[in-house]
């Protein structure tokens, strides 16, 4: 079906018809999760329309709908899934028209054909690509499955990939579509034009924290040599104040026996109800009374000097993790307690 070449290229005014054609009440419930700015350029959009021919309402319809089907295919078992499906549905024609003309629409993250994938199939397929290459996989995959890849790559390896999605920032179209088609001629692949952001220093922090303690120490000590600041960063991110919920009765009477109370009185300036609760549970009744009267007489005390005061309570919790005398729960099988 042929269709009306007002709206071929232009996909506002093709949103906007949509939500002429579904009606007030569902545009309304639609517009609850746009931008502000989306929402003016759209209602710009649908002043600007007259007469809506009931071809072109169809065509905007149909498109819509084969849209929402290939997401859904696609959330399912990724875009080779969705191709399968199509094909055994339209025949292959029609079905790789369907997948070129939406992909460029589609929001679909780069190497998504791997997310299905066992991270031991994962470490096969890469464990041989240059570093960097790895790095670029990872940066994209589930933190779980990166976790576990990491963890098995040789020792001498594990740093350097570490620190290469750590300063990982941007990364062009061009780049990653060369390496999805050597990784994957098979499937097509579906990228933005505009530069993707991954990596960096949250994406490492997410990868190791769910590595076994053993892996997370080799990687460390390894930028520790080879870049300090990075290292540095990367600790202060792994553990944070906050994270203090996690602890053990036990590690977080022993974490309090080791910190002086004027560091735990500022640190608790601006912590959570549940921090606060969870660390007055496992003092002495008198000790939280005290601390209780402290903070409610502290006058205003400076932000900075709120974190520093955090900073050298996690630093200890790290300390007395290092010593072996708590643990701090990972997703890696060192931490069983026997």
């Amino acid at each position: 079906m042929a269709r009306n070449k007002q709206f071929q290229q232009n996909g506002k005014e093709k949103a906007a018809v949509l939500l002429v054609a579904l009606g007030a009440d569902v545009s309304a419930e639609i517009y609850r999760h746009l931008t502000e700015e989306e929402i003016e350029e759209l209602t710009l959009a649908i002043s600007n329309i007259r007469n809506i021919d009931k071809e072109t309402k169809d065509d905007v319809i149909d498109e819509f709908y084969q849209l929402a089907l290939v997401q859904e295919y696609i959330s399912k078992g990724g875009i080779g899934y969705a191709k399968q499906i199509l094909e055994k549905a339209l025949g292959p024609d029609e079905a790789m028209e369907i997948i070129g003309r939406l992909t460029s629409t589609l929001q679909v993250r780069p190497f998504d054909f791997m997310r299905k994938a066992d991270p031991k199939q994962i470490l096969n397929f890469i464990q041989y690509e240059h570093p960097q290459t790895i790095a670029l996989v990872l940066s994209y995959l589930e933190p779980h499955q990166s976790s576990q890849v990491l963890s098995e790559l040789p020792q001498d390896s594990q740093a350097d990939v570490a620190r290469r999605i750590a300063l990982m920032d941007r990364t062009s179209p061009e780049i990653i579509n060369q390496v999805e088609q050597i990784l994957e001629k098979k499937l097509s692949t579906a990228v933005t034009q505009d530069y993707t952001q991954t990596g960096g220093i949250e994406t490492v922090v997410d990868v190791l924290n769910g590595v076994d303690r053993t892996t997370e120490r080799t990687i460390l000590e390894n930028l520790e040599t080879r870049d300090p600041d990075l290292a540095e960063e990367i600790k202060k991110r792994m553990f944070v104040f906050e994270d203090i919920i996690v602890l053990d009765d036990r590690a977080i009477q022993r974490v309090i026996r080791e910190i002086n109370n004027e560091d735990l009185l500022l640190a608790l300036k601006t912590a959570s109800e549940e921090v606060k609760q969870v660390l007055f549970k496992n003092m002495s009744q008198r000790m939280a009374e005290t601390l209780r009267e402290e903070m409610e007489f502290m006058g205003p005390v400076r932000l900075r000097d709120v974190e520093e005061a955090q900073t050298r309570i996690v630093n200890t919790i790290r300390g007395l993790e290092d010593a072996g005398e708590i643990v701090v729960a990972r997703s890696g099988g060192d931490d069983v307690i026997v």
